[in-house]
């Protein structure tokens, strides 16, 4: 374990209002330093993360034909399963790199209202509804349950940031959150120069939570030094990082860091299939992200204008994908 990244618990803030303040303290410390933290405390069994790992892990097992019947129509939409060799994510960084190495497995919202973004048409796209495969039998119920999970998790760490404890409860209680798994094959051969597993990128939504394998081949955040340093956790724990929303929402007091997902070292194939699985908390589509009040006045220049939270998403889908 990297003592890069502040390890935090939870546990004191769920436990009553005696704890709160020392958590929020850390976690804002942690934000404002690297933008990366890995949380214990949570809440969340060990069994429910092994649970969507085996089922995702059974998914992407199956028959490239039978995935490929699952894609969205459109190729781009975050929903279903995204090819090997599909995405670019140092794209949305101007980066001319090759397609990233991994497969993916996206699902969306489970319920969400369609009558408040029925009149803004360009929202359908990140309210759509899932698609589902038939194999494994348990995927729907064991991914739909843990999609859940880190909507609750979600929201008590936007309780943590917030101003006051349910500032942000209005701007993410329609979000269109998305749930990727993302599976990380055994390479055959050498990669492309520049390509990687994923590509050098920062998140585009308010924040990420994140589970993973140890398998090599991982993740790296970019330190302010401009090194890369691996990030890794234990098993029953998360990392979280903030993302593109949440650093406008802080006027830049909050870095959306950059981070990649590296090769595996050649020669280590049989044991370098990775899997991790995130939940990128996207927030209301129309909710307007301008600097937040004590970001931005006296002497203290908002650096960024007011736009809705899903035109920024559209932008950042649209570069990732070209």
């Amino acid at each position: 374990m990297t003592s890069a990244v502040p390890v935090i618990d939870l546990a004191p803030y769920f436990a009553g209002q005696s704890g709160k303040s020392a958590v929020a303290r850390e976690v804002a410390s942690a934000c404002e330093e690297i933008g990366f933290l890995i949380i214990t405390g949570h809440g969340i069994e060990r069994e429910e993360i092994d649970a969507v790992f085996a089922a995702a892990r059974e998914f992407f097992e199956l028959p490239f034909a039978e995935k490929e019947t699952l894609r969205p129509a459109d190729g781009v939409a975050p929903r279903g399963y995204h090819a090997l060799g599909t995405k670019y994510l140092a794209r949305t960084l101007g980066q001319d790199t090759p397609p990233d190495l991994r497969e993916q497995f996206y699902i969306g919202p489970l319920a969400p209202d369609l009558s408040r973004i029925a009149h803004i048409p360009d929202a359908a796209k990140f309210y759509q509804p899932n698609i589902w495969p038939r194999h494994p039998a348990q995927f729907r119920d064991v991914t739909s349950r843990y999609y859940r999970r880190m909507e609750r998790l979600a929201r008590d760490l936007m309780r943590i940031l917030g101003l006051a404890e349910t500032y942000f409860d209005a701007s993410i209680d329609n979000h269109f959150a998305t749930l990727p798994m993302n599976y990380y094959p055994a390479p055959h051969g050498a990669p492309l120069p520049g390509q990687l597993r994923a590509g050098e990128h920062s998140d585009f939504g308010s924040l990420t939570i994140l589970a993973l394998d140890d398998a090599p081949g991982g993740l790296q955040v970019k330190m302010r030094g401009g090194g890369w340093q691996d990030i890794t956790a234990e098993p029953s724990q998360f990392i979280v990082n903030i993302g593109d929303m949440m650093q406008r929402w802080t006027n830049d007091r909050w870095p959306s860091t950059l981070h990649r997902v590296a090769n595996p070292p050649l020669g280590n194939e049989p044991t370098s299939r990775r899997m991790s699985i995130g939940f990128f908390l996207h927030p209301n589509y129309d909710a307007v992200i301008e600097a937040l009040p004590g970001c931005a006045g006296r002497g203290r220049t908002a650096r960024y204008p007011p736009v809705l939270a899903g035109e920024l998403m559209r932008a950042k889908m649209e570069a990732r994908a070209a």
